[in-house]
């Protein structure tokens, strides 16, 4: 079910924006270019946000704002880059649900750094909902007719998704509830490979963030089951939510926000944080956040954020340690 966090409108956003603008500044930043690491491909939701946002930082920051995709290992090349760089506030990480809140517990026992420890929060970004989908040439259309044509077919299916990732805990978990029998197929690459396995067939069920699948349902390319809100979206109003198909507590939020290295100094990571909620109050940045089906959303400070990100990771590990995953 979709979990709520720190959801503002823009009068709240106003006066968080103000409230970061009282912090002490930091006069001397930024100097030179700045870098939004995004842990995956171009195309897919995180793509999306960094791309959206780092322009309209460029403009207030003064200072050229550099999207840089560095795809590989679930993410975790990304997430090590940015905790090891120099915590001078030039490097940033775009971070998810999968890098920030999962990774550090499923990859626990082969990362030669702790995430939690040497990164900081600055700000939610945005927070996703999830659709359960197939490709369209997948033969049930509906829920309960993937649960009969899978229980038919047990261990003849599979399901995709990074490994470690919501979309493979989750399904995971819909699996567990259902008594469906699938394989894993770990994916590779971001969002495009994603939607070309589902599309020609070699993935049957996924999780994917609204942002990236719902184009592929109204073209017709994929068929959705379930989404994770707790009322239907507007653009998919045929698509039931998970409470509806009678799986309520199942399925979770794609959410993005930004990180820096843990010891970058408290006056920068305020300085950004004002600046990222300040660009995300300006309604043409709104207008292109809902055009691709990204809810905004911003916390009401960087503490705020890093207890959010903690809590998320008890409650995945929870999740990992029911389906006692150990991860490579």
């Amino acid at each position: 079910m979709w979990r709520s966090i720190s959801l503002f409108a823009c009068t709240v956003c106003v006066g968080t924006g103000i409230a970061a603008g009282a912090q002490p500044a930091a006069p001397d930043y930024p100097q030179r270019p700045i870098r939004l690491i995004v842990p995956y491909a171009p195309g897919g939701a995180t793509d999306i946000v960094a791309r959206i946002v780092g322009p309209k930082l460029t403009e207030l920051l003064g200072q050229q704002v550099v999207v840089d995709n560095r795809v590989g290992a679930a993410g975790n090349i990304a997430l090590e880059l940015v905790a090891k760089a120099q915590p001078d506030g030039y490097t940033l990480l775009v971070g998810n649900v999968s890098t920030n809140s999962i990774n550090p517990i499923a990859f626990a026992h082969i990362l030669k750094f702790d995430p939690a420890k040497e990164l900081v929060g600055v700000t939610l970004l945005a927070s996703i909902p999830n659709l359960l989908v197939s490709g369209a040439g997948f033969p049930p259309n509906s829920l309960s007719e993937v649960i009969a044509y899978a229980k038919a077919r047990p261990g003849q299916l599979n399901h995709g998704g990074p490994i470690g990732s919501y979309s493979h805990l989750d399904l995971l978990a819909l699996l567990n509830a259902t008594g469906m029998q699938m394989l894993h197929v770990p994916s590779k690459g971001g969002a495009g490979t994603a939607v070309s396995t589902l599309i020609n067939g070699e993935v049957h069920l996924t999780w994917m963030n609204v942002a990236t699948a719902t184009p592929q349902v109204k073209a017709g390319r994929f068929k959705a089951y379930a989404v994770t809100t707790e009322q239907r979206l507007p653009d998919l109003p045929n698509v039931p939510t998970m409470a509806e198909a009678g799986f309520p507590g199942i399925g979770s939020n794609n959410w993005n926000g930004v990180f820096a290295p843990a010891r970058t100094p408290r006056t920068i990571v305020n300085k950004l944080y004002a600046a990222l909620v300040q660009t995300m109050q300006r309604q043409d940045i709104q207008e292109l956040f809902a055009k691709n089906q990204v809810p905004v959303a911003v916390s009401k400070s960087p503490e705020e954020f890093d207890a959010f990100v903690q809590s998320e990771m008890k409650r995945w590990a929870k999740i990992i340690r029911d389906n006692n995953l150990k991860l490579d």
